[in-house]
């Protein structure tokens, strides 16, 4: 595997910096953690999006969250039988084997890969629109959601938020999912956060839309 190289020095400095501070601080609380295993309360499905930091959004520690992210924080339908596992292996282990409480799907504004979907909805993508488009793939999980806001003023934000409730509805569609919400011991939630602002706001069932925190 002569392909692989030494890590960037400017990587290696940073381990080290966190190495002799936030570690050296608290080696007793990772410790304790390799020890002991997870028991994180919540699971946060987020996008790949560099700009979305979680841990920072509700300043949480190591073993608070269990963090899955994709590309624009989409669930696939429960198919037991197709290929896109990635996330659905996620939402099975962090719902049957670690238990969370709470299971939150966050999206944000800018997001890339929402505005990859419009496009490709609207004809202005066509290298998405290939078999072998890894992306275009898995951005049909949010084909339905276009449908839904193609008549919107603001189609990318309408979309970005569109993609939670779609996977938020196809979280329900897992069985070990909806048995735990319907059983009380799960529940759902869909944030969508402002990068730029700083904003964080939750979907309303009661109003289908999104309300400020």
């Amino acid at each position: 595997m002569d392909f692989a190289r030494p890590l960037p020095a400017f990587l290696v400095q940073r381990y080290h910096g966190w190495k002799a501070t936030t570690y050296a601080e608290n080696r007793a609380w990772y410790r304790r953690l390799a020890d002991e295993g997870q028991r994180p309360r919540a699971m946060v499905i987020s996008c790949c999006d560099s700009r979305v930091h979680v841990t920072s959004i509700f300043g949480a520690d190591q073993g608070e969250f269990f963090i899955h992210r994709n590309i624009a924080n989409l669930v696939p339908p429960y198919e037991p039988d197709g290929n896109q596992h990635g996330t659905s292996a996620a939402v099975e282990y962090a719902v049957t084997a670690l238990k969370v409480a709470h299971l939150v799907v966050l999206g944000h504004s800018q997001c890339g890969g929402v505005q990859g979907c419009l496009d490709m909805c609207e004809g202005r993508a066509p290298a998405l629109e290939e078999s072998s488009s890894f992306v275009g793939r898995w951005m049909d999980i949010l084909r339905p959601g276009y449908e839904a806001v193609k008549e919107a003023e603001d189609k990318p934000r309408a979309l970005e938020k569109e993609a939670v409730k779609v996977s938020l509805n196809n979280l329900m569609t897992f069985p070990f999912v909806r048995e735990a919400v319907e059983g009380g011991r799960l529940s759902l939630h869909g944030l969508w956060t402002d990068i730029g602002e700083g904003g964080l706001s939750c979907y309303d069932p009661a109003s289908d839309g999104f309300v400020p925190i």
